[in-house]
């Protein structure tokens, strides 16, 4: 009877071992790069035959010892619906494939960043029926060794009922390219929101790396089940550390009530993301809560809670009583406080917030949070109570170096593609002069694994956003790190959408991405699909010294520079030996920027747009694409001694 089991078993395995076996990205409705030589991959038994057929090709060739096998089509014209065939010893039909151009988009939340969440996000809906744009959307993953396949993903059309959750700078691109070209577009969405690009880079480049082989010899092959445990620990001990006690659901039920004593809970700032404070990087649950007092005469008036920004769902109660709840994490929460909620006295607002992931907490416009009593107002902003009840412990993809490059990028290697789009940079201001190193060392590995060459990368550089009020005179990690991506421009075949003009000083996560892929497309199209224009903004070049005036001379000025609406130039800063920066007067003459400023007699570098926030700045050619910010000095940076490391 053993025997028996044991043959039935090992008939079993066979057939379940010989079936050809396809990754992922080889699935129904999947879009093919034009023009090149098309990989296909995939499992099947070992040393198994296999027989490629796709339009009028039919290629052959056996798997490995291990039950791997590769072939290379020959290139294809756009085109299709095409079927991609495949047989071994069972046969596999993919159907409904198309023959165009493919882009990967990667990065964090800015490339994650959905249709459905941008500006006219309706009406950018109802005119989304494009059959030839095709999304492939990966599925969040990491792995501490690289993976063979992806966890989950497949192709969408793109349509009314589809376009929603795609990324929004990818679609908005590919939307481009499809009115220009008119033939099939695929974008591939590989993208995790807060992450840096440590772990989109691979083992091997940082082992072959001259700034991060050290750091990578001290950092084992991981087991991700060990680095959750040890993950696990650490969050628990420093919330402990961090407020007095340990995380617990116990008596929550006591949190909402007015007369719950909460002096042992520590204070947090507010509006601010806990990640940025002394809760650090965590998802849970958090209960926060604000005593106000308010005279006779305002506990009478009709008033209305203002709480900012939750990410992502809060409850929230005024005197015990719940006046609202929301779980989408970028709307204002707007609640009405029913009639004789307030009381003359002491009042208590508490919000019990859960966060799943990402950032979390109250944020946003100080401005956006307060009690309105329409003839006047009760700000809230500054420090509330806290006490973290519940950790969701996740290994985050920051943990270690290549996480997602592993579980991410990895499977989809050596896919035939036309180029890269990539909007990250946010996690690593911190390290914004390392960046100038780590963010080259990762598009050079990527074009490494994939072997076809130096393909276009094209990036995003980081739009405003006042996280700590950087600027010439404290140093502004922000400015940094958009003078980073500057200099990766140095690497060949690699362009950058400015962003300075449509971001957002109080949201990380600007809802214009329509210009982002409009840009993107301009470099594209200049640049690979053979329509000449200008696709940049200027870009700084060299200064002269002349008195006690700086003339700046630029590239990419297209037909000249120029402000909008001919106002005068902000954003420039001059400075004399001292470093001491000064808000200069500066005019446009002969293409030309002439900077200047009483305060400084004898000047010897300027600043344009250096700060967090660089909202202000106007500087454009006639095109109008935005000038980049940048600095004319050498001087060290605020980030200059940051270097990346694994913490054990």
């Amino acid at each position: 009877m053993k025997k028996s089991i044991v043959f039935i078993l090992l008939i079993f395995s066979t057939i379940s071992m010989a079936n050809v076996r396809m990754p992922l990205i080889f699935s129904d409705g999947m879009v093919l790069q034009r023009n090149k030589q098309i990989p296909i991959w995939g499992f099947a038994d070992a040393n198994e035959s296999i027989e490629i057929h796709f339009n009028k090709q039919i290629k052959k060739t056996q798997a490995d010892k291990n039950g791997k096998w590769t072939v290379n089509l020959n290139a294809e014209k756009a085109g299709g619906p095409f079927e991609l065939i495949i047989i071994g010893k069972n046969k596999v039909t993919i159907k409904n494939v198309l023959v165009g151009e493919v882009w990967i988009c990667s990065g964090q939340s800015n490339m994650e960043f959905q249709v459905y969440k941008t500006m006219n996000a309706e009406k950018e809906i109802n005119y989304s029926d494009y059959p030839m744009i095709r999304h492939f959307g990966v599925a969040q993953d990491l792995s501490g060794t690289p993976k063979d396949d992806l966890k989950q993903g497949k192709w969408e059309v793109s349509s009314k009922e589809t376009v929603g959750n795609f990324t929004a700078v990818g679609f908005y691109f590919a939307r481009k390219l499809y009115s220009e070209l008119k033939i099939p577009i695929g974008i591939i969405n590989t993208s995790w929101g807060g992450t840096n690009v440590e772990t989109w880079t691979s083992r091997e480049a940082f082992e072959k790396s001259d700034e991060f082989k050290s750091m990578i010899a001290d950092v084992p092959t991981v087991d991700i089940n060990a680095i959750f445990e040890n993950y696990k620990k650490s969050v628990l001990e420093n919330i402990k550390k961090v407020q007095g006690f340990e995380a617990s659901m116990e008596n929550e039920a006591q949190f909402k009530e007015a007369n719950f004593q909460d002096n042992k809970w520590p204070e947090i700032k507010v509006p601010s993301l806990w990640e940025n404070q002394q809760i650090g990087n965590i998802d849970g649950i958090v209960w926060m809560r604000k005593t106000i007092v308010l005279t006779a005469e305002q506990a009478k008036k009709e008033a209305v809670l203002h709480l900012a920004k939750v990410d992502d769902e809060d409850k929230t109660y005024v005197n015990g009583i719940e006046v609202g709840t929301n779980n989408l994490w970028d709307k204002l929460r707007v609640y009405k406080i029913p009639a004789n909620v307030l009381k003359e006295g002491t009042n208590v607002i508490a919000v019990r917030i859960t966060d799943y992931s990402g950032g979390g907490g109250i944020y946003g416009d100080p401005a956006d949070l307060k009690i309105d009593f329409k003839d006047s107002n009760l700000p809230l902003e500054g420090l509330w109570k806290f006490n973290v009840i519940k950790v969701r412990i996740e290994v985050s993809p920051n943990s270690y170096p290549s996480l997602l490059y592993n579980a991410m990028v990895n499977p989809l290697v050596p896919y035939a593609i036309e180029g890269v789009l990539w909007y990250q940079g946010e996690a690593n201001v911190w390290r914004a002069k390392q960046y100038k190193k780590a963010f080259p060392l990762m598009i050079n590995d990527w074009r490494t694994k994939f072997k076809q060459g130096d393909f276009p990368f094209y990036f995003v550089q980081l739009s405003t956003f006042d996280e700590t009020g950087g600027n010439s005179q404290k140093g502004s990690r922000w400015a940094e790190l958009r003078e980073a991506q500057s200099e990766t421009l140095k690497l060949p075949n690699t362009g950058m959408a400015v962003t300075t003009d449509i971001g957002n000083a109080k949201d990380i996560h600007p809802t214009n991405k329509q210009d982002i892929g409009l840009r993107l497309a301009a470099i594209a199209m200049n640049d690979i699909y053979g329509k000449k224009q200008v696709h940049s903004g200027p870009t700084y070049k060299s200064q002269e010294i002349k008195g006690n005036q700086i003339i700046l001379t630029f590239d990419n000025i297209g037909s000249g520079l120029s402000t909008p609406n001919n106002d005068e130039l902000k954003g420039f800063e001059i400075a004399g030996a001292d470093k001491a920066f000064h808000s200069a007067k500066a005019i446009i003459k002969d293409n030309k920027v002439i900077v200047s400023s009483d305060q400084v007699q004898n000047p010897v570098a300027v600043h344009y747009g250096w700060a967090d926030d660089d909202t202000q700045i106007n500087l454009f050619n006639k095109e109008k694409f935005p000038a980049s910010p940048f600095r004319t000095d050498n001087w060290e940076l605020m980030t200059a001694n940051e270097k990346y490391s694994v913490s054990k």
